[in-house]
């Protein structure tokens, strides 16, 4: 290949790897539609590091399970110091409710229910519509 060729060749090459980006950066986002929020009390006595695995462990499952577009988490909050009823809540949005499902006949999310329901008192699940 003499020089001529190379440069060429580099040229299109280099406007190859632009185009890939471009379009990765305006490709559409997976649009999340629908949403599940898990609310968990933990049992009296639950130490901080079991409750940080938990929280740690449950929003790994967003690497583990495709189905989820996006997931946050946070401890509750509650005005006046008020009592709550609940002590942490996850946020997931999901594309469907099929994903939904999806996600929770998965064997990662059943193996973290398994693994941590003993530390928990009690549990709300409420799914959801995201409004636009």
């Amino acid at each position: 290949m003499n020089a001529k060729s190379r440069g060429y060749a580099l040229v299109v090459v280099l406007m190859c790897a632009f185009a890939l980006t471009i379009y990765g950066a305006y490709s559409p986002a997976r649009k999340a539609q629908k949403q599940q929020i898990v609310c968990i009390k933990f049992k009296k006595g639950v130490e901080s590091q079991a409750v940080e695995q938990h929280m740690n462990g449950f929003a790994a499952l967003k690497h583990e399970i495709p189905q989820i577009v996006n997931y946050t988490s946070g401890k509750t909050i509650m005005p006046n110091q008020a009592v709550s009823d609940y002590d942490v809540v996850h946020y997931l949005t999901f594309q469907s409710e099929g994903d939904i499902k999806t996600f929770e006949k998965s064997e990662a999310y059943k193996q973290f229910v398994a693994e941590n329901q003993g530390i928990w008192e009690k549990t709300l699940i409420v799914n959801a519509d995201i409004r636009p």
